[in-house]
Protein backbone atom coordinates (compact mmCIF):
# COMPACT_ATOMS: atom_id res chain seq x y z
CA UNK A 1 0.00 0.00 0.00
CA UNK A 2 1.30 3.51 -0.88
CA UNK A 3 2.27 5.54 2.34
CA UNK A 4 2.09 9.08 3.16
CA UNK A 5 3.53 10.61 6.27
CA UNK A 6 1.57 14.23 6.68
CA UNK A 7 3.70 16.60 9.53
CA UNK A 8 2.69 19.72 10.31
CA UNK A 9 2.03 21.43 13.87
CA UNK A 10 2.14 24.24 16.68
CA UNK A 11 -0.95 26.47 15.40
CA UNK A 12 -4.47 24.63 14.21
CA UNK A 13 -3.63 26.52 10.87
CA UNK A 14 -0.74 23.94 10.57
CA UNK A 15 -2.85 21.29 10.88
CA UNK A 16 -6.56 21.75 9.78
CA UNK A 17 -5.12 21.85 5.70
CA UNK A 18 -3.58 18.19 6.54
CA UNK A 19 -6.92 17.47 8.23
CA UNK A 20 -8.04 18.37 5.06
CA UNK A 21 -6.29 16.30 2.59
CA UNK A 22 -6.94 13.35 4.26
CA UNK A 23 -10.42 11.85 2.99
CA UNK A 24 -8.97 12.07 -0.32
CA UNK A 25 -5.67 10.26 0.18
CA UNK A 26 -7.95 7.31 1.76
CA UNK A 27 -9.66 7.17 -1.08
CA UNK A 28 -6.08 6.79 -3.00
CA UNK A 29 -5.38 4.09 -1.11
CA UNK A 30 -2.68 5.85 0.94
CA UNK A 31 -1.33 4.17 4.35
CA UNK A 32 -1.56 7.31 6.39
CA UNK A 33 1.05 8.75 9.22
CA UNK A 34 1.75 11.43 11.05
CA UNK A 35 4.74 13.59 12.63
CA UNK A 36 3.89 16.03 15.15
CA UNK A 37 5.68 17.45 18.40
CA UNK A 38 5.23 15.57 21.75
CA UNK A 39 2.48 17.29 22.94
CA UNK A 40 1.41 20.09 20.65
CA UNK A 41 -2.45 20.84 19.76
CA UNK A 42 -2.13 18.60 16.66
CA UNK A 43 -1.46 14.97 18.28
CA UNK A 44 -5.13 15.44 20.39
CA UNK A 45 -6.63 16.78 16.71
CA UNK A 46 -4.68 13.47 14.72
CA UNK A 47 -5.52 11.38 17.01
CA UNK A 48 -9.13 11.74 17.19
CA UNK A 49 -8.95 10.79 13.34
CA UNK A 50 -7.46 6.85 14.55
CA UNK A 51 -4.35 8.34 12.40
CA UNK A 52 -1.17 6.70 14.01
CA UNK A 53 0.43 9.64 15.54
CA UNK A 54 3.99 9.69 16.29
CA UNK A 55 5.83 12.41 18.80
CA UNK A 56 9.28 14.18 18.22
CA UNK A 57 11.64 16.63 20.17
CA UNK A 58 11.06 20.37 18.72
CA UNK A 59 12.24 23.44 19.61
CA UNK A 60 10.85 27.01 18.25
CA UNK A 61 13.26 28.40 15.99
CA UNK A 62 13.22 32.46 17.16
CA UNK A 63 14.32 35.57 15.73
CA UNK A 64 14.87 37.45 19.40
CA UNK A 65 16.49 36.84 22.38
CA UNK A 66 15.28 34.25 24.79
CA UNK A 67 17.24 31.93 27.02
CA UNK A 68 15.71 28.96 25.45
CA UNK A 69 17.22 29.77 21.89
CA UNK A 70 20.60 27.80 23.91
CA UNK A 71 18.56 24.69 24.70
CA UNK A 72 16.18 24.84 21.76
CA UNK A 73 18.57 23.61 18.75
CA UNK A 74 19.35 20.57 20.57
CA UNK A 75 15.94 19.68 20.92
CA UNK A 76 15.82 20.17 17.37
CA UNK A 77 19.05 17.80 16.77
CA UNK A 78 17.46 15.06 19.28
CA UNK A 79 14.41 15.43 16.81
CA UNK A 80 16.25 15.53 13.51
CA UNK A 81 17.51 11.78 15.11
CA UNK A 82 13.88 11.24 16.12
CA UNK A 83 12.40 11.92 12.58
CA UNK A 84 15.35 10.02 10.59
CA UNK A 85 14.49 6.59 13.14
CA UNK A 86 11.13 6.93 12.04
CA UNK A 87 11.59 7.63 8.05
CA UNK A 88 13.52 4.13 8.53
CA UNK A 89 10.58 2.51 10.30
CA UNK A 90 7.51 3.42 8.74
CA UNK A 91 9.50 3.97 4.71
CA UNK A 92 6.58 6.26 3.76
CA UNK A 93 6.80 6.97 -0.18
CA UNK A 94 6.41 10.61 -0.06
CA UNK A 95 6.11 12.93 2.79
CA UNK A 96 3.52 16.41 2.74
CA UNK A 97 5.02 19.51 5.29
CA UNK A 98 1.92 21.90 6.51
CA UNK A 99 4.96 23.84 8.33
CA UNK A 100 5.44 24.68 11.99
CA UNK A 101 8.71 23.96 13.38
CA UNK A 102 8.43 20.61 13.90
CA UNK A 103 8.43 20.09 10.53
CA UNK A 104 12.14 20.67 9.64
CA UNK A 105 13.63 17.88 11.41
CA UNK A 106 10.97 15.76 9.29
CA UNK A 107 11.68 17.33 6.33
CA UNK A 108 15.52 17.49 6.60
CA UNK A 109 15.20 13.47 7.28
CA UNK A 110 13.07 12.19 4.68
CA UNK A 111 14.84 14.12 2.25
CA UNK A 112 17.91 12.45 3.77
CA UNK A 113 16.25 8.78 2.90
CA UNK A 114 15.84 9.98 -0.64
CA UNK A 115 11.86 10.25 0.02
CA UNK A 116 10.28 13.35 -1.63
CA UNK A 117 8.69 15.75 -0.02
CA UNK A 118 6.37 18.47 -0.32
CA UNK A 119 5.76 21.57 1.23
CA UNK A 120 2.81 23.90 1.58
CA UNK A 121 3.32 27.74 2.59
CA UNK A 122 0.09 29.28 3.47
CA UNK A 123 1.21 32.81 3.69
CA UNK A 124 2.39 35.76 1.16
CA UNK A 125 6.16 34.84 2.05
CA UNK A 126 7.54 32.10 3.72
CA UNK A 127 8.05 31.56 7.33
CA UNK A 128 11.30 30.59 9.12
CA UNK A 129 10.37 27.01 9.45
CA UNK A 130 9.51 26.34 5.70
CA UNK A 131 12.67 28.74 4.39
CA UNK A 132 14.57 26.15 5.90
CA UNK A 133 12.93 22.98 4.22
CA UNK A 134 12.67 24.39 0.65
CA UNK A 135 15.70 23.48 -0.66
CA UNK A 136 15.20 20.13 0.66
CA UNK A 137 11.30 20.26 -0.85
CA UNK A 138 10.37 18.38 -4.17
CA UNK A 139 7.97 21.07 -4.96
CA UNK A 140 6.90 24.03 -2.88
CA UNK A 141 3.06 24.53 -2.90
CA UNK A 142 1.41 27.99 -2.24
CA UNK A 143 -1.80 30.04 -1.86
CA UNK A 144 -0.70 33.87 -3.68
CA UNK A 145 0.65 34.58 -7.14
CA UNK A 146 2.87 36.44 -5.28
CA UNK A 147 4.11 34.18 -3.43
CA UNK A 148 4.98 31.97 -7.05
CA UNK A 149 7.49 34.74 -8.52
CA UNK A 150 9.52 34.12 -4.84
CA UNK A 151 10.51 31.08 -4.94
CA UNK A 152 12.58 28.73 -7.33
CA UNK A 153 11.52 28.10 -10.36
CA UNK A 154 11.01 24.55 -10.64
CA UNK A 155 9.52 23.82 -7.27
CA UNK A 156 6.89 26.52 -7.21
CA UNK A 157 2.59 25.41 -7.50
CA UNK A 158 -0.14 27.54 -7.03
CA UNK A 159 -2.41 25.21 -5.70
CA UNK A 160 -4.57 27.40 -2.71
CA UNK A 161 -4.93 26.12 0.74
CA UNK A 162 -7.08 22.57 1.19
CA UNK A 163 -10.72 23.65 3.16
CA UNK A 164 -12.21 20.85 4.45
CA UNK A 165 -15.33 19.36 2.98
CA UNK A 166 -17.78 19.72 6.04
CA UNK A 167 -17.46 23.83 6.19
CA UNK A 168 -19.32 23.89 3.30
CA UNK A 169 -22.11 21.93 4.20
CA UNK A 170 -23.13 23.61 7.26
CA UNK A 171 -26.70 24.69 8.44
CA UNK A 172 -27.65 28.25 9.97
CA UNK A 173 -30.87 26.93 11.11
CA UNK A 174 -28.44 24.49 13.53
CA UNK A 175 -26.32 27.24 14.55
CA UNK A 176 -28.93 29.63 15.14
CA UNK A 177 -30.55 26.56 17.25
CA UNK A 178 -26.90 26.04 19.13
CA UNK A 179 -26.29 29.73 20.21
CA UNK A 180 -30.12 30.12 21.17
CA UNK A 181 -29.90 32.87 18.31
CA UNK A 182 -33.42 34.08 15.90
CA UNK A 183 -33.30 34.32 12.66
CA UNK A 184 -34.70 37.99 12.66
CA UNK A 185 -31.66 39.63 13.87
CA UNK A 186 -28.10 39.19 11.67
CA UNK A 187 -25.42 37.18 12.78
CA UNK A 188 -21.79 38.95 13.56
CA UNK A 189 -18.95 35.94 14.03
CA UNK A 190 -15.56 37.21 15.57
CA UNK A 191 -13.00 34.34 14.91
CA UNK A 192 -9.45 35.10 16.73
CA UNK A 193 -7.77 31.72 15.38
CA UNK A 194 -6.73 28.71 17.94
CA UNK A 195 -4.68 30.83 20.01
CA UNK A 196 -7.53 33.74 20.28
CA UNK A 197 -6.28 37.54 19.77
CA UNK A 198 -6.32 39.22 23.08
CA UNK A 199 -6.55 42.72 21.65
CA UNK A 200 -9.66 42.33 18.94
CA UNK A 201 -11.27 40.73 22.24
CA UNK A 202 -11.50 43.55 24.21
CA UNK A 203 -12.55 45.79 22.11
CA UNK A 204 -15.09 43.80 20.87
CA UNK A 205 -16.05 43.53 24.37
CA UNK A 206 -16.07 47.21 24.86
CA UNK A 207 -18.35 47.99 21.81
CA UNK A 208 -20.86 44.92 22.79
CA UNK A 209 -23.59 47.25 24.01
CA UNK A 210 -23.73 48.79 20.48
CA UNK A 211 -23.11 45.95 18.77
CA UNK A 212 -26.21 43.76 20.17
CA UNK A 213 -27.98 46.53 18.78
CA UNK A 214 -27.41 45.35 15.10
CA UNK A 215 -26.39 42.16 15.54
CA UNK A 216 -26.15 39.01 17.05
CA UNK A 217 -22.54 38.04 18.58
CA UNK A 218 -20.50 35.23 18.34
CA UNK A 219 -17.43 35.08 19.79
CA UNK A 220 -14.85 32.46 19.36
CA UNK A 221 -11.94 34.04 21.24
CA UNK A 222 -9.57 31.25 22.32
CA UNK A 223 -8.03 28.88 25.21
CA UNK A 224 -8.52 30.70 28.56
CA UNK A 225 -10.06 34.09 27.27
CA UNK A 226 -13.90 33.75 27.96
CA UNK A 227 -14.99 36.65 29.99
CA UNK A 228 -17.48 34.88 32.86
CA UNK A 229 -18.80 38.50 33.48
CA UNK A 230 -20.76 38.31 29.87
CA UNK A 231 -21.74 34.63 30.06
CA UNK A 232 -25.62 35.74 30.28
CA UNK A 233 -25.63 38.56 28.11
CA UNK A 234 -28.68 38.26 25.40
CA UNK A 235 -27.67 37.94 21.73
CA UNK A 236 -23.64 37.10 22.46
CA UNK A 237 -22.44 33.65 23.28
CA UNK A 238 -18.53 33.18 22.97
CA UNK A 239 -16.63 30.16 23.19
CA UNK A 240 -13.01 29.04 23.82
CA UNK A 241 -12.88 26.87 20.69
CA UNK A 242 -15.48 25.41 18.39
CA UNK A 243 -15.46 22.54 16.51
CA UNK A 244 -18.25 19.99 15.48
CA UNK A 245 -20.41 23.16 15.74
CA UNK A 246 -18.45 25.56 13.01
CA UNK A 247 -19.68 24.77 9.47
CA UNK A 248 -23.14 25.72 11.51
CA UNK A 249 -21.48 28.54 12.94
CA UNK A 250 -20.20 29.78 9.47
CA UNK A 251 -23.37 29.32 8.18
CA UNK A 252 -25.31 31.50 9.75
CA UNK A 253 -22.86 34.29 10.21
CA UNK A 254 -23.79 37.29 7.79
CA UNK A 255 -20.22 39.11 8.37
CA UNK A 256 -16.82 37.93 10.19
CA UNK A 257 -14.34 39.95 11.70
CA UNK A 258 -11.13 37.80 11.60
CA UNK A 259 -7.24 37.71 11.92
CA UNK A 260 -5.68 37.06 8.57
CA UNK A 261 -4.16 33.88 8.71
CA UNK A 262 -3.83 32.62 5.39
CA UNK A 263 -6.13 29.59 6.03
CA UNK A 264 -8.77 31.49 7.87
CA UNK A 265 -8.75 33.71 4.82
CA UNK A 266 -8.46 31.17 2.40
CA UNK A 267 -11.83 29.09 4.20
CA UNK A 268 -13.58 32.65 3.98
CA UNK A 269 -13.11 33.22 1.01
CA UNK A 270 -14.06 29.72 0.12
CA UNK A 271 -17.38 30.44 2.10
CA UNK A 272 -18.01 33.65 0.29
CA UNK A 273 -18.15 35.53 3.99
CA UNK A 274 -17.90 39.11 4.33
CA UNK A 275 -15.17 40.30 6.38
CA UNK A 276 -13.01 42.51 7.88
CA UNK A 277 -9.48 41.51 8.50
CA UNK A 278 -7.35 43.00 12.08
CA UNK A 279 -3.62 41.61 10.84
CA UNK A 280 -1.53 40.65 13.73
CA UNK A 281 0.72 43.17 14.53
CA UNK A 282 4.41 43.45 13.00
CA UNK A 283 5.47 43.96 16.11
CA UNK A 284 4.44 40.62 17.55
CA UNK A 285 5.22 39.16 14.12
CA UNK A 286 6.88 38.88 11.49
CA UNK A 287 4.41 40.22 9.08
CA UNK A 288 2.97 37.85 7.22
CA UNK A 289 -0.60 38.44 7.81
CA UNK A 290 -0.38 42.10 7.30
CA UNK A 291 0.92 41.06 3.20
CA UNK A 292 -2.04 38.39 3.38
CA UNK A 293 -5.13 41.15 4.92
CA UNK A 294 -3.76 43.54 1.88
CA UNK A 295 -3.46 41.12 -0.78
CA UNK A 296 -7.01 39.80 -0.35
CA UNK A 297 -8.26 43.70 0.41
CA UNK A 298 -6.49 44.53 -3.37
CA UNK A 299 -8.98 41.45 -4.78
CA UNK A 300 -12.09 42.70 -3.08
CA UNK A 301 -12.66 40.22 -0.78
CA UNK A 302 -11.89 41.80 2.21
CA UNK A 303 -11.68 45.31 4.25
CA UNK A 304 -8.81 45.64 6.74
CA UNK A 305 -8.40 47.32 9.91
CA UNK A 306 -5.10 47.41 11.48
CA UNK A 307 -4.47 46.45 14.77
CA UNK A 308 -2.81 50.02 15.03
CA UNK A 309 -6.07 51.63 14.01
CA UNK A 310 -8.20 49.97 16.34
CA UNK A 311 -10.42 52.17 18.42
CA UNK A 312 -14.36 51.74 19.77
CA UNK A 313 -15.16 54.26 17.17
CA UNK A 314 -13.39 52.75 14.20
CA UNK A 315 -14.39 49.07 14.74
CA UNK A 316 -17.86 49.80 14.92
CA UNK A 317 -17.70 51.89 12.06
CA UNK A 318 -16.14 49.38 10.06
CA UNK A 319 -18.40 46.74 11.10
CA UNK A 320 -21.61 48.41 9.80
CA UNK A 321 -19.34 49.54 6.82
CA UNK A 322 -18.86 46.07 6.29
CA UNK A 323 -22.46 44.96 6.87
CA UNK A 324 -23.88 47.93 4.74
CA UNK A 325 -21.12 46.97 1.53
CA UNK A 326 -21.94 43.39 2.15
CA UNK A 327 -23.28 41.94 -1.24
CA UNK A 328 -20.27 44.14 -2.70
CA UNK A 329 -17.83 41.59 -1.19
CA UNK A 330 -20.00 38.61 -1.97
CA UNK A 331 -20.27 39.27 -5.53
CA UNK A 332 -16.01 39.73 -5.77
CA UNK A 333 -15.60 36.59 -3.91
CA UNK A 334 -18.10 34.68 -5.95
CA UNK A 335 -16.56 35.73 -9.23
CA UNK A 336 -12.80 34.52 -8.37
CA UNK A 337 -11.00 32.17 -9.68
CA UNK A 338 -10.75 29.10 -7.75
CA UNK A 339 -8.79 26.18 -7.55
CA UNK A 340 -9.48 22.89 -6.70
CA UNK A 341 -6.54 22.67 -3.70
CA UNK A 342 -7.67 19.40 -2.75
CA UNK A 343 -6.96 17.62 -6.32
CA UNK A 344 -4.41 20.00 -7.19
CA UNK A 345 -2.45 18.79 -3.82
CA UNK A 346 -2.96 15.24 -3.96
CA UNK A 347 -2.47 14.89 -7.89
CA UNK A 348 1.07 16.71 -7.15
CA UNK A 349 1.33 14.03 -4.25
CA UNK A 350 1.24 11.00 -6.70
CA UNK A 351 3.11 12.69 -9.46
CA UNK A 352 5.99 13.28 -6.90
CA UNK A 353 5.56 9.44 -5.36
CA UNK A 354 5.61 8.44 -8.84
CA UNK A 355 9.16 10.41 -9.58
Amino acid sequence: MKHIVLTGGGTAGHVTPNIALIPRLKELNYKISYIGSYNGMEKELIEQLGIPYYGISSGKLRRYVDVKNLTDPFRVIKGYFEARSLMKKLKPDVVFSKGGFVTVPVVKAAAARHIPVLIHESDMTPGLANRLSIPSATKVCCNFPETVASLPAEKAVLTGTPIRAELLNGSAEAGRTFCGFTAEKPVLMIIGGSLGAQAVNECVRKILPQLLKDFQVVHLCGKDKLDNSLLETPGYRQYEYIKEELPDLFAMADVVISRAGANAICELLALKKPNLLIPLSARASRGDQILNAHSFEKQGFSMVLEEEQITDDSLLAAVRELYANRDRYIRAMTSAQHIDSIHTITTLIESCRLG
